[in-house]
């Protein structure tokens, strides 16, 4: 008689296509963590590269996922969870490094400060619920991304090594940007998040010519053009904020014409 042997799972056999998102969210948080490793030697360069890089698989994992079908609800938590590490963690702990210790106490409470509001910003993301009547928001997050946050906090750390202007007191310059970052996170304030954008068949050629054309000026002036993208998202969130408010007015507009037309009706 043969004994019933339970067999271990790693992953369900009917559903192996989860793995694949997982495991990307997975390398990106060890991407994270390595950019702290990066910080203590003082690598700072290789430091903000992994940072980067992990930002391009927390973006990509969710698109995969979606691509193949294989979302879950595992697989979103654990989203969120990596994001805090990589995203909190691991940019308050460069910039602590770099900069924020020359405050002592100060720059450590800040540092706990920025992680607590990218939790509380995570938290809030996962318990969003868009209706259905309300489609158009999901191009649009509540407050500045983690992703973007990490990137907005680094800002001084990249314009150092950019070269494009040198100034000494670099620790009060960062405990600006960590103080604003933190509460944009926060915040209600709508930032593009770019989900749902559908690019025209015949542009698709041009969106990769500058695909490539930015992928080059990352590789050859690696710091210059990821300081330039900073400003440019920063210069982006009044617009997202005036179109995130201009659609809503057309949405309010037209649902108020259809209860009116359904009052007549009856």
């Amino acid at each position: 008689m043969m004994e019933n042997k339970k067999e271990f799972k790693l992953i369900p056999k009917k559903n192996p296509k989860f793995l694949l998102p997982n495991a990307l969210t997975i390398f990106g948080v060890c991407l994270g963590l390595s950019s702290i490793k990066f910080a203590i030697d003082l690598n700072y360069s290789m430091a903000v590269i992994a940072i980067g890089f992990a930002a391009i698989l927390d973006t990509l994992d969710g698109r995969l996922a979606r691509l193949i079908k294989g979302t879950s609800k595992v697989g979103k938590e654990l989203d969120s969870l990596t994001d805090v590490i990589s995203f909190g963690v691991a940019p308050g702990f460069i910039m602590y490094f770099w900069a924020l210790n020359e405050l002592g106490k100060l720059g450590w409470m800040l540092v706990l400060i920025y992680v607590v509001c990218c939790a509380l910003r995570l938290a809030r993301f996962n318990l969003t619920i868009i209706e259905e009547k309300e489609t158009w928001k999901i191009n649009f997050f509540e407050g500045v991304p983690s992703p973007a946050a990490a990137g907005l906090v680094l800002l001084p750390l990249i314009l150092n090594l950019s070269s494009f202007i040198e100034y000494k007191n670099s620790a009060l310059l960062s405990t600006i940007c960590i103080l604003i970052t933190s509460i944009l996170m926060i915040s209600s304030i709508p930032t593009y998040s770019l989900k749902k954008i559908l690019i025209p068949r015949h542009l698709t050629i041009f969106l990769l010519l500058g695909i490539g054309i930015y992928l080059s000026l990352v590789i050859f002036y690696t710091f210059q053009t990821l300081f330039i993208t900073g400003l440019i998202y920063i210069l982006l969130i009044p617009i997202s904020n005036f179109h995130y408010k201009k659609n809503n007015k057309k949405h309010i507009t037209t649902t108020q014409e259809n209860e009116d037309e359904d009052e007549d009706f009856l």
